[in-house]
């Protein structure tokens, strides 16, 4: 297993796997992995050859109110985890890698933002869809494998 921080770097590694004919798959995560996760670094590697993870703690995703330095993590934790799945690569990026100075693209989905956690956290879903969108830009995998969470009243 790779852990590997910089875009650059990442998609070199990609590519080469590219150039063999492999196939790419992506679970993109925000650490404090747990079974969920796991489920699904489990059908990434049943259905790709490579598989990249990403461990981000996206802070676009998190309201004024909302504190991102209480978020759990535990890095050396997930590496033990992915690493006996046999992940590929991991991600792991700073937040500047992500978010480089001058750029200020955004992706907005303005059903989102009028329902479910939207309604009551305002610019979260712009922050994953834009982070995801990034993440998909970066990795350009052939599946990726991502949370369905269900929301019940």
């Amino acid at each position: 297993m790779k852990v590997i921080s910089t875009i650059a770097e990442l998609r070199t590694a990609l590519k080469a796997e590219r150039l063999q004919g492999k196939t790419i798959g992506l679970v993109p995560t925000m650490g404090y992995l747990h079974i969920g996760h796991m489920t699904l670094v489990r059908h990434s590697r049943a259905a790709c050859d490579v598989t990249a993870v990403s461990i981000f703690v996206n802070p676009t995703q998190f309201g004024p109110n909302e504190d991102l330095s209480s978020y759990p993590r535990d890095m050396a934790g997930d590496l033990a985890k992915l690493k006996a799945e046999g992940v590929d690569y991991v991600f792991t990026p700073e937040v500047a890698e992500i978010y480089r100075a001058g750029a200020n693209t955004i992706v907005e989905n303005p059903m989102l933002s009028r329902i479910l956690i939207g309604k009551i956290r305002p610019g979260h879903f712009r922050g994953v869809s834009t982070v995801v969108t990034k993440l998909f830009n970066i990795v350009q995998p052939d599946h990726a494998f991502l949370v369905k969470k269900i929301i019940s009243n």
